[in-house]
């Protein structure tokens, strides 16, 4: 059957950029977790990021408002926006907390979830990217759970060992408040993950 309306294929393309960019702002974030030094300005630099994603993410909601035939549900590609730019929004908020608490330095366990991020971030560019076609899509997702069970131990670890050698209550509540924010982000990519599951599995 001939489609004489053409699906707007536009979508694919921003949603690329969207992954992209959030990859950018994971690896600045352990950048900065691997070496505290020039951290407001650095942060700076993360937010900057940040509002070129909501910027973007923008672009694809008023698109979608434009447009007739989608390439997959329109209700998935409202999700998929919201949940990678939750990611940003998070890794965002991990920055804040460096600046507003003036954390001066974190254990490894932060700079370790800020890589899981980052690991999931890679996934999500490759799974975006090969949305289109579907290619090893699924693969990509169930290797984005899995670094998501991973920042869960990491997390768990680290929160046990804060209560159990911290002595200062107020550096335990910012380090537990950012190792929490953190493994947020880890939960928020697990969430695209599954928007794109959910748009593979629907096609096939």
């Amino acid at each position: 059957m001939v489609r004489l309306v053409p699906r707007e294929t536009k979508f694919f393309d921003m949603f690329a950029e969207v992954s992209a960019n959030l990859t950018q702002g994971a690896r600045l974030m352990v950048e900065i977790l691997h070496d505290f030094k020039d951290i407001p300005a650095r942060v700076q630099r993360l937010k900057d990021i940040e509002h070129r994603g909501d910027d973007m993410t923008h672009a694809i909601i008023t698109k979608l408002n434009q447009t007739f035939i989608t390439p997959f549900d329109r209700e998935d590609i409202h999700k998929l926006a919201s949940s990678l730019d939750d990611v940003l929004d998070y890794l965002n908020s991990a920055g804040d907390r460096l600046v507003l608490y003036k954390i001066e330095s974190a254990p490894p366990e932060a700079e370790k979830l800020a890589e899981l991020v980052v690991e999931q971030c890679e996934e999500l560019h490759k799974a975006v990217k090969n949305l289109e076609k579907h290619d090893h899509v699924l693969q990509y997702c169930v290797e984005i759970n899995r670094l998501e069970n991973e920042a869960d131990t990491v997390s768990r670890r680290a929160i046990g060992r804060l209560f159990d050698q911290e002595r200062d209550p107020i550096a335990l509540i910012k380090l537990k408040e950012l190792y929490e924010v953190l493994e947020t982000a880890t939960d928020k990519a697990e969430d695209a993950a599954n928007v794109l599951e959910s748009v593979v599995l629907k096609s096939a």
